[in-house]
């Protein structure tokens, strides 16, 4: 009852799911009858999860961040790398609107490059994208 009530809120990964079950019980083996129910009845889908993380972070996050937040659920590596070549091709799109929402000004000096470079990458944004999208490599020595 309580995984389903998880499940009614918003998706869970397995591994989370789980986590959260175990603090309700300590029979490992209930609570992985319980998953494969689920999963079967198909209340809990791990493509549904990853898609939702996708679709909350995408406007606002980049490629490596999303990713890495999936890793943190648990979901495995081939459904990771379904998803990846989608976040890549829209990453500069979505780097560029994140950075005129918070700048909207092509940095006048480097001190100011550097700034907004650390708040892309702090966003997981690649650093051939924040170097597009801040208008060329004036990082480099």
């Amino acid at each position: 009852m309580r995984a389903a009530d998880y499940l009614s809120r918003r998706e869970h990964s397995r591994f989370e799911l789980a986590r959260k079950l175990g603090r309700w019980s300590d029979d490992r083996d209930e609570i992985e009858a319980v998953l494969d129910a689920l999963t079967r009845e198909g209340w809990m889908s791990t493509s549904r999860f990853v898609q939702s993380v996708v679709h909350r972070r995408a406007s606002r996050q980049g490629t490596s961040r999303i990713i890495q937040e999936l890793r943190q659920h648990g979901i495995d590596q081939a459904e990771i790398a379904a998803v990846k070549p989608e976040l890549q091709a829209s990453e500069f799109v979505r780097a560029q609107t994140v950075w005129s929402k918070r700048f909207g000004a092509v940095p006048p000096d480097r001190e100011t490059w550097a700034k907004q470079a650390r708040f892309l990458a702090a966003r997981g944004f690649s650093q051939d994208v924040i170097r597009r999208v801040l208008g060329g490599g004036e990082d480099e020595n």
